[in-house]
């Protein structure tokens, strides 16, 4: 649709009413700032549970993998050349052994739980999660030999401890007597303090050395519980878990696999339909704006039903009637969709700073991470997101103001100034 010089110049007059048409002006301000609103809202929401999901599987992936391989058994002997033919399939990254189990912390006198994992220093120096930044103390070096040991950040801060202390961890994995299971005791200095950004992990998870696990938790040696796998895709990681299954059966050795979708697929199938859900009703502001358009123009042209039949006498023709109010309400839309772009976009870049001065102007914690997992607020925009936004509010915008524009072209003008 064209719009001539004098649509252009009639649609513009329309929309900076004067003073006795204010309350049409008042009912576009609020259309305007009604889709403004909701296209940022859309676009952070969606940004913020885009974060949310993408930095939990960076994490849950980066400290567990895509998949854990287990043997028949309790333990995995002789795993070496397994390991070997597992990296060798396509789309593996790394494969680690692992040993881990439940065992209780005695730190400072307090008890507490925790996942005791034990992991090869070599092993987790290939993680991504470990390349960066996240060992804030210490060094993964120093995690070797059977006293050594890796906490996390958040548990370290709780006891007040740090590179040299030590901690002593209980299990149950311990020597049979007359008496009954005698727990297993051992005391271990801390080499080593991470910080994975989840509370959880933070708090609740403790690294040992693969050969000091397999002494406390009393593995046979050269055993395992099972192997942690990284893939390069995790998207498609049913078909590697396929690829691992059949090399079991090749090596004659049976494995089985439980990758991530079976381990986290409620809390991410929860998290995509809160997303789901949360763009359903978010998108309901945009719709409320869209019919403020449609009272605002049905207002206006009743307002200007006068001005419209002098139009019409003097030559104008329907279409071009239909062109100035469609222009109109389309520039409402279109100025409020690219407001909302502008900010939905600002404040996305700027969250985590906007979240710190929200709390130290108001005095309280808006993202406790006990409650959230992260530490930081993250906010992920997919422009492919971004841009259905907000085409979807342009076409509600557009399609508003269909009405109203046929209603005004199909004013009588006769009719129009009889009524006059």
């Amino acid at each position: 649709m064209m719009f001539g010089p004098f649509e252009r110049l009639m649609a513009g007059r329309y929309l900076r009413a004067r003073r006795k048409e204010g309350f049409v002006s008042v009912i576009a301000g609020f259309s305007l700032a009604g889709i403004a609103l909701g296209v940022a809202t859309l676009i952070i929401v969606m940004a913020v549970m885009n974060g949310f999901r993408e930095d939990l599987m960076d994490r849950i992936f980066g400290l567990n993998g895509h998949m854990n391989v287990y043997g028949m058994g309790v333990y995995m002997t002789d795993y070496t050349p397994v390991a070997n033919a597992i990296h060798d399939l396509p789309g593996v990254k790394t494969v680690t052994a692992v040993i881990e189990n439940p065992a209780m912390l005695q730190v400072r006198g307090t008890s507490l739980g925790a996942i005791v994992r034990g992991v090869d220093a070599t092993d987790l120096k290939q993680r991504k999660v470990f390349q960066g930044s996240a060992i804030v103390a210490g060094s993964l070096d120093d995690l070797t030999g059977r006293d050594a040991v890796m906490i996390g950040k958040r548990l370290a801060e709780q006891y007040n401890l740090r590179v040299g202390d030590s901690l002593t961890i209980v299990s149950m994995r311990g020597e049979v007597s007359a008496i009954g299971m005698i727990p297993a005791i051992r005391s271990y200095t801390i080499r080593a303090v991470f910080s994975i950004g989840m509370s959880e992990y933070d708090t609740s998870f403790v690294f040992l050395p693969l050969e000091a696990a397999r002494l406390h938790f009393k593995v046979p040696d050269g055993a395992i519980n099972h192997f942690e796998v990284e893939v390069d895709r995790p998207d498609r990681v049913t078909e590697t878990s396929d690829a691992v299954l059949r090399l079991g059966h090749t090596l004659g050795h049976p494995l089985t696999v439980r990758d991530w979708r079976a381990t986290n697929s409620t809390f991410f199938n929860a998290l995509q339909v809160e997303r789901n859900v949360m763009f359903l009703i978010l998108t309901l502001i945009i719709i409320v704006a869209a019919f403020n358009i449609i009272s605002g123009l049905i207002m206006l042209v009743k307002d200007k039903s006068r001005d419209i039949a002098i139009l019409r006498t003097m030559g104008a023709s329907r279409a071009s009637i239909m062109q100035i109010f469609f222009l109109a309400g389309a520039s409402v839309g279109v100025i409020g969709t690219v407001s909302g772009l502008v900010l939905g976009v600002l404040f996305c870049s700027n969250i985590e700073h906007i979240r710190r001065g929200l709390e130290a102007l108001l005095k309280v914690d808006l993202f406790n991470a006990e409650i959230y997992f992260l530490t930081t607020m993250p906010a992920r925009m997919d422009p492919t997101e971004v841009l259905s936004v907000a085409l979807m509010a342009l076409g509600l915008s557009f399609a508003a103001t269909l009405y109203p524009a046929w209603r005004a072209a199909k004013t009588d003008p006769v009719e129009a100034l009889r009524n006059e």
